[in-house]
């Protein structure tokens, strides 16, 4: 897999794991995990990280599978500026604190979701910590949705699971240090990254719409073929 994937993948990561650790570090902190001897507790706390990372995975896996349709449709260059601008009205909403659209099986899907998180929280068992990994994966975050909005325009399955697993590996570090060492960042730091986090995602937004415009300028906003036109007929 590319480099450049990884890197830009696993700087987000690295990002937002100072968001998560605002946002679910209560999570991380709560881990069954404080009693356990040394070395059962750094295996819980990285089967914990890993059940993240596998959700954060399978879900590049599933939106690669849209993202390449996308991509052999020539549709690229739409998606990325309907995707800056989905990103962007969830940044508005952030800064705002109000929702524009409300959707019943959205809420419905959180709501499972924190079910699933209260069922595996209290137990022990390295199974019940993978889990529970998993379920904090499907948590509603901005900063999710960022990620799978890079993950599609990596134009292909691999790429976008790919991109999605070294996007959690840039959570890992923050994420493994808060549930190790047991303790929160202070208020105000956290604070003031919430209050970051809005205008961080509303720029990557921004940047995907241009990006889409296809101005011609390198690296920032390239000219993108359109692939369906590229086909190569195999008749003579």
């Amino acid at each position: 897999m590319s480099w450049q994937i990884f890197i830009s993948a696993f700087s987000i990561g690295l990002l937002s794991s100072f968001h998560c650790v605002g946002m679910c570090g209560a999570i991380a902190f709560s881990l069954p995990t404080q009693n356990l001897p040394q070395l059962k507790k750094i295996t819980a706390i990285v089967l914990y990280n890993t059940g993240r990372i596998v959700t954060y995975a399978t879900l590049g896996t599933i939106f690669g599978l849209a993202g390449r349709q996308i991509y052999l449709g020539g549709f690229q260059q739409w998606f990325s500026i309907i995707a800056g601008c989905v990103i962007l009205v969830i940044a508005i909403q952030s800064l705002l604190r109000y929702s524009f659209f409300h959707l019943r099986s959205f809420n419905k899907l959180n709501l499972f979701v924190q079910q699933l998180v209260s069922k595996f929280i209290n137990n022990s068992s390295l199974k019940s910590v993978f889990l529970l990994g998993m379920a904090n994966g499907l948590l509603p975050c901005g900063l999710v949705y960022l990620a799978i909005a890079g993950a599609l325009g990596t134009g292909s399955v691999d790429g976008a699971a790919f991109f999605m697993m070294s996007f959690g590996l840039g959570t890992f570090p923050a994420m493994f240090a808060l549930s190790y060492f047991g303790f929160f960042i202070n208020i105000s730091v956290r604070n003031t990254i919430k209050k970051a986090v809005p205008w961080f995602i509303a720029a990557m937004g921004a940047l995907l719409i241009v990006r889409g415009m296809g101005l011609g300028i390198a690296y920032l906003s390239p000219e993108l073929t359109n692939t369906a036109q590229h086909t190569i007929s195999c008749h003579k």
